[in-house]
């Protein structure tokens, strides 16, 4: 999911007394999820799964996220983390041992601790485990305000959450965000893994990615994966944790069955 990544806008003076928790607890249009799992090769069980947005008939991201205005955008984001609780709590993700990930947008956040309150209530309100929860950092925009950024992981750790750093290796997501972020998981951009197998330099890349978050004690994710090769080449650039078509597509409201190598 695309964000707006500049630094937080100027709340108005309702927001700033937090109304914006309840601007994001407005009527807004419809919409669901979708979810895709993550999977640990080396077990061969789900890790995870991503919660991915989709409209209330199955009509694509793209429809839903062209909805999407900065006037809306942080009742968006509330939405879309208590609908994900809501239908994985529904579905027993938790209960299978495995994670929920949901994206999640900087800059639809204004003060950390205030803006968690909803979806610290869904999980209670469900019986969703806090420490089942990733929080995909997803950011198209040049992060600005680090310091920011930092306060909001440095809160969402406080309760137990994962954090992950979304596609490592394109744009702006890239090594002195790294820097910066203490996260638990970084995952790779598709286009550093498309027909991976093919492209040498590309495997010298993961493979060095690999070793260096490791070293710095998060977890990587090849994400996209859509041939039998790219799932070799990535295995042997030592990646475990893998999601895309080659194991399974998004399932609408449901949990897709999964295609192991």
């Amino acid at each position: 999911m695309t964000i707006l990544d500049q630094p937080p806008a100027t709340p108005t003076a309702a927001q700033s007394s937090c109304g914006a928790c309840r601007d994001g607890e407005a009527k807004l249009f419809p919409f669901s999820m979708a979810f895709q799992p993550i999977v640990d090769i080396a077990s061969q069980t789900v890790f995870a799964y991503e919660a991915l947005v989709r409209g209330p008939n199955q009509e694509s991201a793209f429809s839903v996220l062209n909805q999407v205005t900065p006037e809306n955008l942080y009742a968006f984001d509330q939405g879309c983390r208590v609908r994900a609780i809501e239908l994985a709590a529904e579905l027993g993700i938790h209960r299978q041992g495995a994670l929920l990930s949901v994206n999640f947008k900087p800059g639809a956040v204004y003060s950390p601790a205030a803006c968690i309150r909803r979806t610290l209530r869904a999980a209670a309100e469900t019986g969703f485990p806090l420490d089942h929860l990733i929080f995909e950092i997803t950011e198209d925009e040049r992060v600005s305000d680090t310091v920011h950024l930092q306060q909001i992981v440095t809160e969402y750790q406080k309760h137990g959450f994962g954090l992950a750093l979304d596609d490592f290796g394109a744009g702006f997501s890239g090594l002195n965000l790294l820097s910066e972020l203490t996260v638990n998981y970084v995952k790779l951009d598709a286009d550093l893994i498309r027909n991976l197998h093919d492209r040498p330099r590309a495997e010298t890349i993961v493979r060095s990615a690999v070793a260096m978050c490791h070293e710095i004690g998060a977890e990587v994710i090849g994400e996209c994966i859509e041939t039998s090769e790219e799932y070799e080449a990535l295995r042997n650039c030592g990646v475990h944790l893998m999601q895309g078509y080659f194991f399974a597509k998004p399932q609408f409201e449901a949990l897709p069955d999964i295609t192991w190598p």
